[in-house]
C-alpha cells in the first residue's frame, strides 16, 4: 500500500526528537486520537514504556510545546497535539498495517453486492455509506460523468428560444440541460436531432459520439440542415462545458460528524465542516488533488483552505478502471482525531476493490 502525504515545509524531524520524547509524543497523540482529551504528565508517566517521573514528563512536553507539536488547550494541564505535531506523527511515526478481517468481510459485503446488477452510481453510493459507517465520518466519492454510456437522448422545445435537453444513461441516470437554440427554430430540427444523435450514441459515452461526429464532419453537414446541425452540436457541448457538469459528488454520513461532541467549540467546528460539505466545488477540488497520488493521501486541517476553519482531516485514494486509467476518488472525512492508522488501509482497500467491480462492468 502506498502512502502519499503533503511534506511539511517545516518543523522538527525525527532524529530530533530522542526516545523518551517520541515515546511522550506518540502517548499525547494517541490519547488524543482515541478520547480526544489532552493528555496529563501525571497520567502519561504510568502509560509510558518507561520509568518517567510526572517532573520528567513535564520537561519533555514543555520541549514539545517549543517545537511545535503539542500545545495546552485553555487552561489545562493536558496537552494536545498541534494540526503540525499530527502531520509529524502521520509522516513519521504512524504504524500502518493491513486492513484487518472484519473491515474487510463488511467491505466486500456491502460493496461486491450482486454482480452485473448494480449501476457506477449505485457502487460508488454504497461504498461512500459503508465507509462513512465503519469510519464514523463522513464517506465522500467524486467521479467523472464524462464516460457514462448513454441509451437515450430527447430535446424537448421550451420556448421559441429554448429547448430541454434530456439524457439517459444505460445506467438509468437521467439528466436536464436548458439549451439556447436558434429563434424560429422549426419542432421538426428538435425531432431530427433527437434522431440523428440516437442513432448513433446508443451504448457510446459522450466523449466517444463528439470525437465520431468530429470525424465524420462532412457527411453529417451533409446528412443535416444548417439549424439542425447547430442544435446537435449544441447539445453535445452542453455536456462538455466546464468540469463542476461532469463530476459528480456523493456524500453520505453526514450527521456521523455530530456524534461525540464534548463541547460547544466541537459543534461549531461541525457546523463549518457541514458548511463545507455543502460547498461542492471545493470539496471535489480537493478530491481532486488526490487523483495525481499513487495510493492514499491524507489531509490536515488548515494545510488545505477547505478545512482551515473546521479543522477536520481527509484520507482519499483515486480509484482505477480496466484500463488503469483514474476515473475517481473516495475518501473519509471527519474531525482531526480520525483513527488513521484504521481508515488509512479501508480506504485503500475499497479504492481498489471498487476499481475492480468497474472494470468488470
Amino acid at each position: 500500500m502506498t502512502i502519499e502525504r503533503p511534506i511539511l515545509g517545516s518543523g522538527p524531524a525525527l532524529p530530533a526528537l530522542d526516545r523518551r520524547s517520541r515515546e511522550v509524543f506518540r502517548q499525547i497523540v494517541e490519547t488524543y486520537l482515541a478520547t480526544g482529551e489532552p493528555a496529563g504528565s501525571r497520567n502519561l508517566s504510568r502509560m509510558l514504556p518507561m520509568t518517567l517521573s510526572p517532573a520528567s514528563v513535564r520537561n519533555v512536553m514543555s520541549d514539545l510545546e517549543v517545537a511545535g507539536l503539542i500545545y495546552a488547550p485553555h487552561t489545562s494541564a493536558g496537552r494536545l497535539p498541534t494540526e503540525t505535531g499530527l502531520r509529524f506523527f502521520v509522516d513519521a511515526m504512524l504504524e500502518i498495517g493491513d486492513i484487518n478481517q472484519d473491515d474487510r468481510r463488511s467491505i466486500e459485503a456491502q460493496v461486491r453486492g450482486a454482480p452485473g446488477t448494480r449501476s457506477m452510481e449505485q457502487v460508488l453510493t454504497e461504498a461512500s455509506t459503508m465507509l462513512s459507517g465503519l469510519s464514523r465520518g463522513a464517506g465522500v466519492v467524486v467521479t467523472s460523468k464524462q464516460d457514462q454510456r448513454v441509451k437515450h437522448i430527447e430535446f424537448v422545445p421550451l420556448e421559441p428560444t429554448r429547448a430541454l435537453v434530456v439524457l439517459v444513461g444505460e445506467d438509468g441516470s437521467v439528466e436536464n440541460r436548458v439549451l439556447a437554440v436558434p429563434s424560429g427554430l422549426p419542432p421538426s430540427a428538435l425531432v431530427e436531432a433527437s434522431n440523428f444523435l440516437n442513432a448513433r450514441m446508443r451504448g457510446h459515452t459522450l466523449a466517444e459520439t463528439r470525437a465520431e461526429l468530429e470525424r465524420a464532419h462532412t457527411s453529417a453537414q451533409a446528412e443535416l440542415d444548417a439549424l439542425t446541425a447547430k442544435v446537435v452540436e449544441a447539445g453535445l457541448a452542453i455536456w462538455s462545458n466546464g468540469d463542476d457538469d461532469r463530476r459528480q459528488l456523493i456524500v453520505r454520513g453526514q450527521a456521523n460528524l455530530l456524534e461525540d461532541l464534548k463541547a460547544l467549540e466541537d459543534l461549531e467546528r461541525v457546523r463549518l465542516l457541514l458548511e463545507d460539505l455543502e460547498g461542492k466545488k471545493d470539496v471535489i477540488d480537493l478530491l481532486g488533488r488526490a487523483e495525481s497520488a499513487d495510493g492514499v493521501r491524507i489531509f490536515i486541517g488548515s494545510e488545505n483552505k477547505l478545512f482551515s476553519l473546521s479543522g477536520s482531516s481527509m484520507i482519499a485514494a483515486p480509484f482505477h478502471d480496466s484500463e488503469q486509467k483514474i476515473v475517481g476518488v473516495l475518501g473519509v472525512i471527519g474531525p482531526t482525531r480520525l483513527n488513521y492508522a484504521r481508515i488509512v488501509p479501508m480506504v485503500d482497500y475499497t479504492a481498489r476493490l471498487v476499481g475492480r467491480l468497474l472494470g468488470q462492468g
